[in-house]
């Protein structure tokens, strides 16, 4: 009979994690240079709800000129040109970091739904070992008794 001979190799991924697990905390930030601190710093204060209502009555200043006009065009070109795009940016810039944050949250939920998979695989692979161990003990013994049957039988 054939006996359980499986040997089990690991993953030469799981001890390059165990070494260096990724860094998903916002923690440690980087070090920052002046400049990458100006844009961080505009981005946060244009990407918000005020800085939207602070366009909206910047925008609105010239609409009383462009309603004046009487010109369907130069409307349609105050609502796209003006109104649209100052109001709109902040906007989908809060909507972005909102987004930007459910992903983060969704990465490390993956990220340690991934380590207990992981865990898993491995109690897994346990409990098959000490199965081929109980398999192959019970094919000996098999072994034993078919050969003293067979022995009994020559008699």
């Amino acid at each position: 009979m054939v006996k359980a001979n499986y040997q089990y190799q690991q993953h030469p991924r799981v001890e390059e994690r165990k070494a260096t697990p990724p860094k998903l905390t916002r923690r440690r930030k980087p070090k920052l240079s002046i400049n990458d601190r100006i844009g961080l710093g505009i981005t946060k204060r244009v990407g918000s709800m005020w800085a939207a209502y602070v366009f909206v009555g910047l925008s609105l200043v010239s609409l009383p000129a462009a309603i004046a006009t009487g010109d369907t065009v130069v409307i349609v070109a105050w609502i796209a040109q003006t109104f649209l795009q100052l109001v709109l940016l902040p906007v989908i810039m809060v909507g972005q970091n909102l987004q930007a944050h459910e992903s983060e949250k969704r990465a490390i939920a993956t990220y340690e739904d991934a380590g207990a998979i992981l865990e898993e695989a491995k109690e897994i692979q346990s409990h098959l070992s000490s199965q081929d161990v109980a398999l192959n003990h019970l094919i000996d013994r098999l072994e034993s008794l078919e050969a003293k049957l067979i022995k009994a039988s020559k008699k």
